[in-house]
């Protein structure tokens, strides 16, 4: 993609969180903080499906091990560059940077949003057709199903970067935010900006939110559904655990993100975007891998035969010696 905007512009400038100047030092150690920690999460839950023959060869793990890889992208796209602003108070990016960061983050959580749709599927087949669904959820329509997530998550966003790159931004180069969002953009570029912030709108954010929103509420209805009308109450209780905490990201996801991108709300405070930004672009990485695996008993108990593993390895190498 070729960036060029039409006027002098070469660089904009981070306002970050201005209310917060005060506690910047705290802010920074918070955060580095919440990223280690969230690493930490996500590559356990990636080296446990991995390692583990039984969970690495199940759909449900498969496709939460790639949603870990995810998450940890996503995270890493805003939080070392929020990190490095805190530090440094300049706040300086680059154009290009700056788009970089916008087409990755939004690439990233479009992916998110596929991500959801095939998680919700792989729930819908496993208890709505459970003698069918070995054979359609195989390992390689699974590993199928997360490439096509990434590619159409990669693909949607360039349309949207490349229209607002070519407006022109006359001046002010100030954004109010921390990241680049395209909402502060779009405010800098120099009128008319025609309908490119309706085609993004429609393009980038209500057909892929909604579309997918939509699907995730259709199949987790069916499973529902289903699941009512089950007669053994104890395989109930236990789909019933699994599901409500897959609904609980679905809803850390969709809340804030409809909130910002979706419904209308005219002019909003800046400061409510940031922290809602922040939300889920920092705070929802952290909390998934609590919420979907590390409460989740077949990943406890594939933890245990890791570590049983590893002890029997180093009392055998402490024989050895």
């Amino acid at each position: 993609m070729e960036l060029a905007n039409k006027t002098g512009v070469q660089e904009f400038v981070l306002l970050g969180f201005e209310a917060l100047q005060q506690k910047r030092i705290l802010l920074l150690i918070f955060f580095i903080v919440l990223y280690v920690l969230t690493l930490a999460e996500n590559i356990t839950i990636i080296t446990v499906v991995l390692l583990d023959p039984h969970l690495s060869q199940l759909p449900m793990y498969i496709l939460l091990g790639n949603f870990s890889w995810l998450e940890m992208c996503y995270v890493t796209t805003t939080v070392p560059r929020m990190l490095f602003d805190l530090a440094s108070p300049q706040g300086i990016i680059s154009f290009g940077d700056c788009f970089l960061q916008y087409y990755l983050l939004f690439s990233l959580g479009s992916t998110e949003d596929f991500y959801l749709s095939a998680m919700a599927l792989d729930r819908y087949l496993a208890i709505c057709y459970p003698l069918r669904y070995p054979q359609i959820m195989s390992p390689n329509f699974c590993y199928a199903l997360v490439a096509s997530c990434w590619v159409l998550g990669f693909l949607w966003q360039i349309l949207p970067v490349v229209l607002i790159s070519k407006l022109s931004f006359c001046g002010p180069n100030v954004i109010d935010h921390f990241l680049c969002d395209p909402g502060p953009i779009l405010s800098l570029a120099c009128p008319p900006v025609g309908k490119i912030p309706l085609i993004c709108q429609i393009v980038a954010d209500t057909v892929v939110i909604l579309g997918n929103f939509f699907f995730v509420v259709l199949s987790y209805s069916a499973v529902i559904l289903t699941l009512l009308k089950t007669s053994s109450q104890g395989s109930r209780m236990k789909a019933f655990s699994t599901i409500f905490f897959h609904l609980v990201v679905v809803t850390l996801f969709y809340g804030p993100v409809a909130a910002m991108y979706v419904i209308p709300g005219g002019e909003r405070h800046s400061e409510v975007t940031k922290a809602v930004t922040l939300f889920y672009s920092a705070i929802t990485p952290f909390l998934n891998p609590l919420i979907y695996c590390l409460r989740n008993d077949q990943v406890k108990e594939a933890l245990r035969r890791l570590q049983r593993r590893k002890l029997a390895h180093h009392t055998e190498h402490q024989c050895y010696r």
